[in-house]
């Protein structure tokens, strides 16, 4: 019942503040630069508002503080670490959409920056984590149900690129309007689920607000957008994705549950990697994956139902495959 509260109020509190602050960002003149590269159809959402990332994160906040203050007073800090880390992702994307609106293009902080800054939180996340006793080196594998154990230095090394990974792969999803939303709504209500399931109840309510949040936001994103979420969402949402996994002590999850982040993710290393060996050939029309489609004659709404649908699939297979993790 708390989680699904949790998920209400989010809901509640991230469709107001998109009322007051898509008026604001327009005001501010806060309006999204759209890539030359990029399909030539989306120029006509040139000068859209964006960092509306900001509702959701703004829910997220508020709630995880007014639910899980029980859970603070009995020692677990878990939800407002997971909270700290994508809040610190968002940071870095903060930082980037500022940029761009200020040199009204569409690049911001460069790609090694974004790397460092986010590697530093990565592994001083993972260090916390180890630290109150959330996290430990042995790697638990979904399906066969088994650990294996790793030197604490190794899996240090594995787990904070595989958070890098995967807050720029969340980022590199956002690229249609309602696709990084409805995408990761769906991992954020798995994450809900599961939490209940195991009884990690401050991680569940970190989960189900990031839920009530992103259905809040949808309500201005789903096409066409009346706002985009910007880096400051994406890499929120990012950070938010696997922080929960590593806070849950389960980041191979993240392989079935995180499918269309990895899909888009490794279509646009495909295509840089093969263009590069010859000389200027491609596999796919445009990448990432859901440009490709968007050439191939699919509506943004199709793709994104379609995302959202092999989301789910997984999310539920996924499920199958930990249930058994604890003896219920």
């Amino acid at each position: 019942m708390r989680i699904l509260l949790a998920a209400l109020t989010a809901f509640v509190i991230s469709g107001v503040v998109g009322w007051f602050l898509i008026p604001a960002l327009r005001a501010l003149h806060a309006g999204q630069s759209i890539k030359e590269i990029g399909p030539n159809w989306h120029k006509n959402k040139e000068g859209t508002p964006t960092m509306g990332g900001i509702m959701f994160i703004i829910a997220e906040a508020a709630v995880v503080f007014a639910f899980s203050w029980r859970d603070m007073a009995a020692g677990d800090w878990s939800a407002v670490y997971v909270l700290a880390f994508a809040l610190v992702c968002g940071a870095i994307g903060f930082v980037d959409d500022f940029a761009k609106i200020r040199k009204h293009e569409n690049t911001g902080l460069t790609a090694g920056w974004k790397f460092l800054l986010q590697l530093a939180a990565a592994i001083a996340f993972l260090a916390l984590l180890r630290r109150t006793g959330h996290l430990t080196p042995n790697l638990y594998v979904p399906f066969v149900n088994i650990t294996v154990p790793l030197n604490w230095a190794v899996y240090l090394v594995f787990a904070a690129f595989v958070m890098v990974g995967c807050v720029n792969a969340v980022n590199l999803t956002d690229g249609l309007d309602g696709l990084a939303g409805s995408v990761t709504m769906a991992v954020a209500i798995f994450f809900a689920v599961l939490s209940k399931w195991w009884e990690f109840g401050a991680v569940g309510v970190f989960a189900g607000a990031l839920a009530g949040g992103l259905l809040g936001f949808l309500l201005y994103n789903f096409h066409p957008a009346k706002v985009f979420m910007g880096d400051t969402g994406s890499l929120f949402l990012g950070g938010a994705v696997c922080a929960m996994a590593f806070a849950l002590d389960a980041p191979l999850v993240l392989v079935p549950v995180g499918i269309i982040y990895i899909a888009e993710t490794m279509s646009d290393i495909i295509q840089v990697g093969y263009f590069k060996l010859t000389h200027g050939k491609r596999i796919f029309r445009m990448a990432p994956l859901h440009h490709h489609l968007e050439l191939g004659g699919w509506s943004e709404v199709r793709i994104v139902l379609t995302f959202t649908g092999i989301t789910v699939a997984f999310c539920l297979l996924a499920f199958v495959g930990v249930m058994y993790r604890y003896a219920i």
